[in-house]
């Protein structure tokens, strides 16, 4: 009768279960401005416009708004072989499984430790009469214990809620690593594709330069042009070979770049050759947000997030610390002398009760730990709030570069017009013998230099598309992350 007033009376504090000391979370403001300070891109159609989880261009393959086929079969290589992404997915499958062991706890814990033994006492003992000595006894025990804490104070579901919070930041570590792996995969490509615009100029050039040393020499065997002429035609174009030269470097390093992000080694990766050859109208459209939904939009900031509610949940597992704790333990089972009166019911016992435990002084360890748990939180809002001011700067810095290379552009559009107009105007007058051969190679560098000048500003164009998309989240939603 005992006992079940014990067992009735434990069970009666199960309800207390119910509280939680602690801070509840509340996601920090993070600081905002009204507006993106920067016009949107000057080919956006639509204007800068909220964006929405049904903007279709951005969803998904983002990348594919820009029409390179080839581009569009090495992307998704990345999901499907990148290493650095295999990583992170593992260690958000580990995270998972965290919550599993965190949910454990909410559950009793359940053992068995079966043994059999056979003692003898030595008649030899000190103070032990030999004639007390038995010839020795056996046991056989079947023991069933059961251990619960009951969670009065909230730290084990606050260490439910942490883990489930960690899960949702190694899933958004995991998206923005893709994000950054699939944007980074897009930067090297249009790089290559620079240098393949690159050698074709070049190409050309030193067909030209070649034709220009020609001229030279036959103007000189003709007695029409001194030998510095020569030597000039010729040192433009050892020039022009060696600039060609360098560009096939940056193209292999471009190219094995691509292959590592795409889980393939080097020798095994081979890009045929195809020039850059964008049109300014063609570059991709891109719908824009405003700053409060560039927080939704951005699973680094999702994961800054995530970790400030992980730590919030920390402070309320060392506020517990600070209140008793109450566990019930039962333990049950069949204990006998041989295998003959085992499990008979004479052999059964049991005993269950509840423990409260408190601790009186541990010399501050516990006022410690919550005060290391609330900097903690600290530095996780200040990190989330860093993080969205980083993102906010990104998305400016794309917008100036797009705006700023738009005007660039058209510039140097002009200007290698005006330099390849000078450059036949002064090849016309040296062959007629009116200027010498140096306002020729002068205008041979200012053209050609003109020319690169193009090609990389279109490719820095293409970056900052590249990079813009990454900094306004790429598509990527908040509402991605998992309900675990």
């Amino acid at each position: 009768m005992k006992n079940r007033v014990l067992i009735l009376s434990a069970c009666s504090l199960l309800p207390i279960a119910g509280c939680k000391v602690g801070p509840n979370y509340k996601t920090p403001p993070a600081i905002l401005a009204p507006s993106f300070k920067e016009t949107p891109p000057p080919n956006s159609a639509d204007g800068w416009k909220i964006g929405q989880p049904t903007d279709a261009k951005l969803k998904g393959a983002w990348w594919t708004m820009f029409g390179d086929t080839q581009l569009n079969q090495l992307e998704p290589q990345v999901d499907t072989a990148n290493q650095t992404l295999k990583a992170a997915e593992a260690n958000f499958r580990a995270a998972r499984a965290q919550i599993g062991y965190a949910r454990s706890y909410e559950a009793p814990t359940i053992g068995t430790s079966p043994s059999t033994s056979a003692v003898r006492d030595s008649a030899h003992q000190p103070y032990l009469l030999s004639s007390m000595a038995n010839n020795g006894t056996g046991s056989m025990l079947l023991p069933l214990d059961l251990n619960y804490e009951i969670d009065l104070w909230g730290r084990v579901r606050r260490g439910v809620t942490q883990a489930r919070a960690q899960a949702q930041e190694a899933d958004a570590d995991l998206e923005n690593a893709r994000l950054s792996l699939h944007a980074e995969l897009a930067v090297d490509y249009f790089g290559l594709r620079s240098m393949d615009a690159q050698e074709v100029l070049l190409d050309s050039t030193i067909k030209a330069y070649g034709e220009a040393l020609q001229l030279t020499l036959d103007r000189h065997e003709g007695g029409a042009a001194p030998l510095s002429d020569v030597a000039q035609a010729r040192t433009q174009l050892d020039q022009a070979r060696v600039q060609r030269t360098d560009v096939e470097v940056q193209r292999a390093q471009y190219e094995h770049a691509i292959a590592v992000l795409i889980g393939s080694a080097p020798a095994a990766l081979t890009i045929p050759p195809a020039p850059l050859n964008v049109q300014p109208s063609e570059l991709p459209n891109i719908p824009g947000v405003l700053p409060a939904t560039l927080l939704e939009r951005r699973p680094d900031i999702a994961s800054r997030e995530r970790r400030m509610a992980a730590a919030n949940e920390q402070i309320g597992i060392a506020q517990a610390a600070y209140y008793p704790t109450l566990s019930l333990s039962a333990a049950s089972g069949f204990l006998g002398t041989s295998a003959l009166n085992w499990f008979t019911w004479p052999s059964r016992f049991w005993a269950v009760g509840p423990m409260l435990s408190e601790t009186i002084f541990d010399g501050g360890r516990r006022r410690a730990t919550k005060e290391i748990s609330t900097a903690q939180y600290d530095q996780a809002v200040a990190d989330y709030r860093q993080t969205a001011l980083t993102a906010f700067q990104q998305v400016e810095d794309n917008l100036a570069a797009l705006r700023v290379l738009d005007t660039e552009a058209q510039q140097q559009r002009a200007a290698t017009a005006s330099a390849e107009q000078s450059l036949d105007l002064f090849q016309t007058r040296y062959a007629g013998g009116v200027d010498t051969y140096l306002q020729v190679v002068t205008w041979q560098t200012a053209a050609l230099n003109n020319q690169r000048n193009e090609i990389d500003i279109m490719q820095r164009r293409l970056d900052a598309s590249v990079l813009l998309i990454k900094a306004v989240g790429g598509g990527w939603d908040r509402a991605n992350l998992p309900n675990l």
